[in-house]
């Protein structure tokens, strides 16, 4: 499923591989958050950590006729305070979506999967 957006020179349709591409970006910048994992790696029980250049695997997108329902799985860094790395995340991928896309994220639902010991 896409988002279209209609603009007065015709509709743009973004996929939502492209939202959850962005989003995963915009959510590995953020400190603590070390990287993400997989939705069905929770059902699995089985935690892995993605690479960078597979940012979409740790996001679910929804989309509405009002915008999109975001959904991201992440695993954090020991230490940090987890509330203010999920609103953290949840303030910039709702800015880069409206920034970059255009789109209105009407929610961002962290779901952190794990704490990981970073070595220093």
């Amino acid at each position: 499923m896409a988002v279209t957006i209609n603009t007065k020179n015709g509709t743009v349709d973004i996929e939502n591989d492209v939202i959850a591409t962005i989003v995963g970006a915009s959510t590995t910048e953020i400190f603590g958050v070390v990287g993400m994992t997989s939705k069905n790696a929770v059902k699995d029980n089985f935690k892995t950590l993605l690479r960078q250049e597979n940012y979409a695997k740790g996001v679910v997108i929804s989309a509405n006729d009002n915008g999109v329902d975001v959904d991201i799985y992440v695993i954090v860094s020991f230490g940090v305070k987890i509330s203010e790395v999920a609103k953290n995340v949840q303030e910039r991928v709702k800015f880069n979506l409206e920034n970059q896309l255009g789109i209105t994220a009407n929610s961002v639902n962290v779901f952190v999967q794990n704490v990981k010991v970073v070595a220093e």
